[in-house]
């Protein structure tokens, strides 16, 4: 063996390079703070290990992507747990990245002669932030799909560019498909990865040029070489940290969701928890100015951190002797916990397993008025209606409820069917069963619900966002109230943004979806929606 290494090194010169690589030397007492770097070359090397294992086995397609995912958990080999791996593995490099940087504030590190060292770290940052947006969209599941919608949109805020953005990331016109798919496939596998290794090579260059910055107060002593001193070290948090990761991986992933649909507009997305700060910022701002917390705040916080070596220019490392930056940095941090943690908590109310939505018993007494029992009876001349999901697409029942006559002609409605009301028929189809038994004054309330306000309103994980949650709003205001704002919400608050609804309702509606919202949050408002099917 030893004449073998001999020859080997007099070929290659390994030797050198692991000299190199083991007896860098550390200035006297670098600790345990310092190993934050190593623990992210390791989570990055279990990312692009885990990633080419799923690429294996993974289907870059509309068509294949959902099931090859479904195979790699479900019938590969070690599939769920490699899956978790870089699952959890992709939390990890976040939380990995962001103490790395605080590290480096609080000690200051980025200062001269380290500042293209910093900035490499922040280039660092968006890569990691780009693998995770890339990747959520990879799993082609609900919440994949309409959160890649959000963000898509929110690229085409971009001045001038964002039209041409959305287009080269396979989205234009804000449609995400199969070009959307294999173009963020290819940036998650090839473009990426790629950049990360050069920027990686580049970030440790200037880290050996420069040399760690050390402690923050500067000790007598002699230096000590990498191994094994603060080697030993390294090694002790990356195994508690891949510990951990692997436990979570065994542990499971969090369930697919349904495979993803276009057609499904009632999917209420929200984005994994290193994006809710960001999510939860932009319900605070109008939509007209969505701009400013979507592209202006955080263009804003990324010049600042990159201005950050040129701001702070004096020699001090001492965080207590620089009030300033860390006050900033750490006013900066507690509004993000904060929008991060009230994101989690505003999460809709979601009903319980077998219960029925609004929206679906909404959808079964409109599928009366539409007659559509003339020929979706069972035995009658078309497939039932709980049969339709499974022998129809989507878009197929949104079409023909929409225009019956193209596949039945002389079945022309007498009149055009809102798309709200063809959402709800949608629903109750795709729910399929027998629709619970419920009082008149719900089952009308849900009716005017899902005509009128679901667009802009939630209740129990269902509708749209741009007002509010509805959902325990009979706490917060009594029947009287909730009869003068639906009316004229203007006679109320003079700024209200709502439409008066006063004469595009009759009386009875008015007054039955003021009543069943006076009792929404309420205990027996609940149990009226969520009657269990028999």
């Amino acid at each position: 063996m030893r004449r073998i290494l001999e020859w080997l090194h007099g070929r290659t010169g390994y030797r050198s390079g692991l000299a190199t690589l083991l007896e860098e030397p550390l200035p006297p007492g670098t600790g345990w703070w310092f190993t934050l770097g190593s623990v992210l070359l390791f989570l990055l090397s279990v990312q692009i290990a885990t990633g080419v294992a799923l690429a294996l086995y993974y289907a870059p397609t509309p068509d294949h992507a959902y099931q090859s995912v479904k195979f790699i958990t479900n019938e590969v080999t070690l599939g769920r747990f490699v899956r978790g791996l870089h699952f959890f593995g992709a939390s990890a490099i976040v939380i990995g990245v962001g103490l790395h940087m605080l590290r480096v504030i609080a000690f200051g590190s980025y200062k001269a002669p380290r500042e293209v060292t910093w900035l490499t770290g922040l280039v660092l940052l968006n890569i990691v932030l780009a693998f995770a947006l890339t990747g959520y969209l990879l799993p082609w599941d609900q919440r994949a799909y309409w959160a890649t919608v959000v963000s898509v949109n929110i690229t085409k805020l971009v001045p001038i560019a964002g039209s041409t953005l959305a287009t080269l990331a396979g989205a234009p016109d804000g449609h995400v498909g199969a070009l959307t798919l294999s173009r963020w496939f290819a940036l998650h596998v090839i473009v990426l990865p790629a950049v990360l290794v050069l920027m990686v090579v580049g970030h440790l260059f200037l880290m050996r040029k420069h040399g760690i910055s050390g402690p923050i107060h500067p000790r007598a002593g002699l230096t000590r070489p990498f191994y094994p001193y603060q080697a030993a070290r390294d090694l002790t948090v990356i195994l508690i940290v891949a510990a951990i990761l692997a436990a979570l991986a065994w542990r499971g992933l969090p369930a697919l969701e349904r495979m993803a649909d276009p057609a499904d507009a009632t999917y209420v997305p929200r984005p994994e928890w290193y994006f809710l700060g960001l999510f939860q910022l932009l319900k605070f701002i109008p939509g007209r100015l969505e701009i400013v917390g979507a592209l202006v705040l955080p263009g804003l916080v990324m010049t600042l951190l990159a201005l950050l070596p040129w701001i702070d220019r004096t020699p001090e490392r001492d965080p207590r002797k620089r009030p300033i930056v860390l006050g900033g940095v750490i006013a900066g941090l507690i509004a993000l916990v904060g929008l991060t943690a009230g994101g989690w908590r505003d999460r809709p109310r979601t009903l319980p397993p077998g219960a029925w939505s609004l929206r679906e018993i909404a959808g079964a007494s409109l599928s009366h008025s539409q007659n559509c029992a003339r020929c979706h009876a069972a035995g009658g001349a078309a497939d039932p209606l709980s049969q339709l999901a499974v022998t129809r697409p989507v878009s197929w029942i949104q079409n023909h409820i929409g225009d019956p006559e193209v596949i039945a002609p002389g079945l022309r409605p007498s009149r055009e069917v809102d798309e709200q009301v063809i959402a709800a028929i949608v629903a109750y189809v795709r729910r399929g069963g027998t629709p619970p038994t419920v009082p008149d004054q719900t089952r009308q309330a849900a009716v005017v619900f899902s005509e009128h306000c679901i667009r802009c309103h939630v209740i129990d994980g269902d509708g749209g966002t741009e007002g509010p949650d509805l959902s325990a709003v009979g706490l917060k205001h009594d029947l009287s109230w909730l009869r003068r704002w639906i009316a004229r919400p203007e006679a109320v608050k003079a700024d209200a943004k709502m439409p008066a609804f006063g004469r595009k309702l009759s009386g009875a509606e008015l007054e039955t979806i003021a009543r069943f919202l006076a009792t929404a949050g309420v205990s027996k408002s609940s149990s009226a929606v969520t009657t269990r099917t028999r």
